[in-house]
């Protein structure tokens, strides 16, 4: 695999991610992002996170493995010690990976009884530590995804030392969940939603480090909102309106960088990755492990709905194949309408 960590029309000090896709436990796997590529060629995909202990003594190929087509693409490693860090790092730049990212954001309690994720916005020394090993280890880009702080942190404070910490030790960009975590109290499904937003907070964090490459995440759904928040800050992530609306990647190459889609519609994007899905069948995969990312492409369109039903029905079956897919795209009407037909 060929490693592209820049894109060439962007700053240099920017690693490609004027738009990324958030690493998500469960739904960005291999297929997901090979599917997004085929709706975006400029999106910086990420993988789910994938744990220190898992990169060093798991399965490697399955952890870590990913079809050229992904590029850009990032690696999210979840650890706190700097000398795993480092060989994970090692590791998954070898694989080919375009960055390292670092978790510095979950907030599920298996995360911190591991003592990663978000409860390092409490040790941001450690993180720095953490930063500083993985740049000794590897030439591609490394970054850190964060919150703007846990519990009853300052967010004012919290992020600045955060900031501070991994700038000194070399960081190339700081991804911000522009939420508190709240480690106690709610769950991870919560804290994606409950606490609120501070965009500012993110804003006020460039002004004080323009040179700082700076990404904003959390409840970003729309263009306009996107390009709102570029108005202030480098990038934006866009997490579940882009795994459950994944027609929006459609408009990210020609909205955010003036270049055409890699296909015109939902349906030139089925055609055209089809033969990635044909491989997966031959490889002996079922055509679930695809699909089930695609159930959202058609939402708005009379048929989605069937769309969506056949896919969760048959495209379950050992025996589904091309003909299934089809079948379900063909129960989709290519004029849009009435949104209660498409429901």
């Amino acid at each position: 695999m060929t490693s592209s960590a820049f894109l060439a029309d962007e700053p240099a000090t920017l690693p490609g991610w004027r738009f990324s896709v958030a690493p998500m436990m469960d739904w960005t796997d291999r297929h997901c992002r090979a599917f997004h590529r085929a709706l975006s060629g400029r999106a910086r995909l990420y993988t789910e996170m994938v744990t220190t202990g898992a990169v060093l003594h798991g399965p490697r190929e399955r952890l870590l493995g990913f079809n050229a087509v992904e590029h850009p693409v990032a690696v999210q490693l979840g650890g706190s010690d700097p000398a795993d860090l480092a060989q994970s790092a090692r590791i998954a730049a070898e694989f080919g990976y375009d960055e390292i990212n670092l978790n510095v954001g979950c907030p599920s309690d298996r995360v911190q009884e591991g003592r990663f994720g978000a409860c390092l916005m409490r040790e941001p020394a450690l993180v720095g530590e953490c930063v500083a090993a993985m740049k000794a280890a590897v030439t591609v880009p490394v970054t850190v995804k964060c919150r703007i702080g846990v519990d009853d942190q300052d967010p004012e404070a919290a992020l600045d030392a955060l900031a501070d910490a991994v700038v000194s030790a070399g960081v190339d960009g700081l991804i911000v969940h522009a939420r508190k975590a709240w480690l106690k109290g709610l769950s991870p499904k919560e804290n994606r939603d409950v606490p609120p937003l501070d965009y500012g907070r993110a804003a006020r964090l460039k002004q004080t480090r323009p040179d700082l490459p700076l990404a904003v995440n959390g409840g970003l759904r729309t263009m306009d909102e996107m390009r709102a928040r570029l108005a202030e800050i480098d990038g934006v992530m866009v997490g579940r309106a882009a795994y459950m609306e994944p027609a929006l990647l459609l408009s990210v190459d020609p909205v955010l960088y003036g270049v055409p889609a890699p296909a015109a519609d939902p349906f030139a994007a089925v055609a055209a990755f089809e033969p990635y899905i044909a491989g997966v069948l031959q490889s002996g995969e079922r055509l679930h492990a695809v699909t089930r990312h695609m159930l959202g492409l058609f939402n708005g369109r009379p048929g989605a709905r069937a769309f969506r039903r056949h896919l969760s029905t048959h495209g379950m079956r050992a025996e589904a194949d091309l003909d299934t897919l089809r079948t379900a795209v063909g129960l989709v009407s290519r004029e849009r309408g009435d949104a209660r037909e498409a429901a």
